[in-house]
């Protein structure tokens, strides 16, 4: 009897796995992630809409700020409560208060005016479930599925995001056109609710033995500090979080405020900014639908860094794109390149790191991406009113540049590999 059964755990574990987008498993998740990022964007912008109509325009973009700051702050103390916890539950959690909150705060809309006090408030309450659901979600997908699926689930999880940025701030509009700010709350928590029972069916798979022990540090502290070593010692993790803190430096303030500002220097116009943003949209569509399509790419690591380099160019020629056309054809260019280079590095974080370590190593890129890149738009502002769009873009392309140069000179991410 126990040969029989030896046999039969050979055969299951020899029996060709189900891809990432043919799973049911891994469709729930990604479902229930869809969901509440739709829900995000439906949220932001009934809070931009609410403190827009509750104060100045300096308190509105203070408050639509605000949720920054314990993102920031506590996202590596989030990664530590990720790995402790498991992400799984972690997640779950976080959109049930996240849920929980929109909704109360829609139903005080919906009784009487209490102000921007209210909208600060929840703007910091959403933030701070960030800073923990955000490492969650990064360490979600290894146990949901296979290593040599992680890199296609990746491109599914672009594709997500790319979706609720198309259909997300349409959807709030309509909310606030039908009844305002509380209608719109209301709508976003009732678009997160969707994602929690679809989390609850999600299988999760068990960490194996070396790393579960791995997970159990003594206290939070020496998780954390375990964590921050973890990437800090790692031949692959390490030069890449520096290669996405310069790629993101130089590429978060010329396609966010360097583009408005660039479309009012150019007369295009906030319908033609919308079309630049359009065509880098579609460009890193098409670079996850690569991905979830084809699930591994060969020379992962070159690809990373390589296709960060031309990215760089095309920005600093976006500056210069003589008519409307060839900038939408600039900003595909953009989104095609960094949007593949983007989703390389991040199935390298997710197929290189320990599953134990992974709401850690999340947390550390999830800080680069939100604590670091964001002082790069307030920079290219008083930049660009100094010298102009130009030379910022082009010293912005040259920060983004020599991110893809410190990953070609690191060994380890220029010879990575995703799993076959």
């Amino acid at each position: 009897m126990s040969d029989l059964t030896d046999i039969a755990a050979r055969l299951a574990h020899t029996a060709p796995e189900r891809p990432a987008h043919r799973d049911p498993n891994v469709l729930r998740w990604v479902g229930a992630y869809t969901a509440s990022m739709v829900g995000d964007m439906v949220f932001f912008l009934a809070l931009s809409w609410a403190a827009v109509q509750n104060g100045t325009p300096a308190q509105a973009g203070l408050v639509t700020a605000v949720s920054a700051v314990p993102r920031a702050l506590l996202m590596l103390g989030g990664g530590v409560v990720a790995d402790r916890l498991g992400p799984r539950r972690v997640v779950i959690g976080s959109d049930t208060v996240r849920c929980v909150t929109v909704l109360a705060v829609a139903a005080v809309l919906f009784a009487a005016d209490p102000g921007l006090w209210l909208l600060a408030l929840l703007a910091v309450v959403f933030g701070t479930v960030d800073a923990v659901f955000m490492p969650a979600v990064g360490a979600l997908p290894a146990r949901i599925t296979h290593k040599d699926q992680l890199a296609r689930v990746q491109g599914m999880r672009g594709l997500a995001i790319r979706f609720a940025a198309v259909v997300g701030a349409p959807l709030g509009g309509l909310g606030v056109a039908l009844g305002g700010a509380a209608a719109a709350f209301a709508f976003a928590g009732l678009l997160i609710a969707v994602s929690v029972p679809l989390l609850i069916s999600v299988r999760i798979r068990d960490l194996p033995a070396d790393d579960a022990s791995a997970a159990r540090e003594t206290t939070a502290w020496r998780d954390l500090v375990g964590g921050l070593r973890y990437v800090r010692r790692h031949r692959v993790l390490g030069p890449l979080m520096v290669a996405i803190a310069l790629g993101d430096l130089g590429f978060v303030g010329p396609l966010n405020v360097g583009l408005t500002l660039l479309a009012d220097e150019r007369g295009w116009g906030a319908s033609g900014m919308g079309w630049v943003l359009a065509g880098f949209g579609t460009g890193a569509g098409v670079a996850a639908l690569l991905l979830t399509v084809r699930g591994r790419l060969p020379r992962a690591g070159c690809v990373a860094a390589g296709s960060i380099i031309p990215g760089a160019a095309a920005i600093a020629a976006l500056a210069h794109a003589p008519g409307l056309p060839v900038a939408v054809g600039t900003a595909v260019l953009v989104g095609l390149l960094t949007g593949l280079s983007g989703a390389m590095c991040g199935a390298l974080l997710q197929t290189q790191s320990d599953p134990a370590y992974l709401g850690r190593v999340t947390a550390v890129g999830g800080i680069v991406s939100l604590g670091i890149a964001p002082l790069s738009m307030p920079l290219s502002a008083a930049a660009i009113g100094v010298w102009g769009t130009g030379p910022v873009f082009a010293v912005s392309a040259a920060v983004c540049g020599l991110g893809g140069v410190v990953a070609l000179c690191a060994p380890g991410v220029r010879r990575a590999e995703l799993p076959k």
